[in-house]
């Protein structure tokens, strides 16, 4: 068994198929297939089960695939590890963030990063949480700006400041322009667009006040909440900081008076798994 072999392993249990494995290994089936009967061969038991399109981790499969995760990971650290002690602080951080206004946040944290240390490079992953959660689990990214809720029980965290939900919306559907704070209940009955992201923790808020909300549109990106509500098609529930994701001319904005839908960034990297000096740095020196 070598680490080539163990990389084959995980590349089959993450793609569900030789032939997707293959192509993300840039080789043929044929010898891909070839290494996983070797190695069974050799273990003296089957590693997956083949179905007609997908195929799944036995038990042998699966603590292998565990295994040989921390052993690619205790490599590549170790190889991280070394140019580290060689080279200083230098290389490529790859984090992982959020639309709803991580981009925001992680791109004032570069700057001043950059300036104390000239020698970094970054690498990013745009997507929602559960994304950036998977690819953290994957190893595709260091680091993850993601936004609360989320399982955080995989994790180390640390969480920046907490901020409100706000309703933005155009002149003429407000209802109180002499205000710039509303209650939760004032919203019952308002044409609402929202991150589907919040969709639950909409509905559980609604659920205490004893209302349904009335839902114009329910979408997958905060920049599209922010640019149907200034069309004046309805009132944009977003977290504050996203108000500034995308162009608006006609939006102005009221903060939610409602604790339950205060949310926060979090910064997060997996647990139980190397984190290089250049990760720690960052997160040592991100200013909350």
């Amino acid at each position: 068994m070598d680490l080539r072999q163990l990389r084959y392993i995980i590349a089959i249990a993450e793609e569900g198929q030789i032939t997707a494995a293959a192509k993300w290994l840039h080789m043929a089936q044929p010898p891909l297939s070839q290494q996983v009967k070797a190695l069974e061969e050799e273990l003296g038991t089957a590693l997956f089960k083949r179905g007609h399109r997908h195929i799944e981790l036995t038990e042998a499969g699966q603590l292998l695939y565990t295994r040989a995760r921390q052993i690619l990971d205790l490599s590549d650290a170790t190889e991280r590890e070394i140019a580290d002690l060689q080279h200083g602080l230098r290389g490529t951080l790859k984090v992982g963030t959020v639309s709803s206004s991580g981009s925001i946040i992680l791109s004032s944290a570069m700057q001043d990063f950059h300036k104390s240390h000239g020698e970094i490079h970054f690498e990013i992953h745009d997507g929602n949480t559960f994304t950036i959660i998977d690819m953290l689990q994957k190893g595709v990214i260091e680091l993850g700006l993601v936004r609360t809720p989320f399982k955080h029980e995989l994790f180390h965290c640390k969480m920046l400041a907490q901020e409100p939900m706000i309703a933005a919306l155009t002149g003429d559907l407000d209802w109180c322009p002499d205000r710039d704070t509303i209650s939760f209940s004032e919203l019952a009955g308002r044409p609402l667009i929202i991150y589907r992201r919040f969709a639950q923790l909409l509905s559980d808020t609604c659920a205490v006040y004893n209302f349904t909300p009335t839902l114009f549109c329910q979408n997958d990106d905060a920049r599209t909440t922010i640019l149907w509500a200034n069309a004046g098609l309805g009132i944009a529930i977003t977290p504050a900081s996203a108000f500034q994701l995308a162009a608006h001319d006609r939006l102005h904005y009221k903060i939610i008076d409602e604790p339950r839908l205060y949310t926060s960034i979090a910064v997060i990297w997996m647990k139980n798994r190397y984190l290089s000096s250049l990760a720690e740095t960052f997160i040592k020196e991100l200013k909350l």
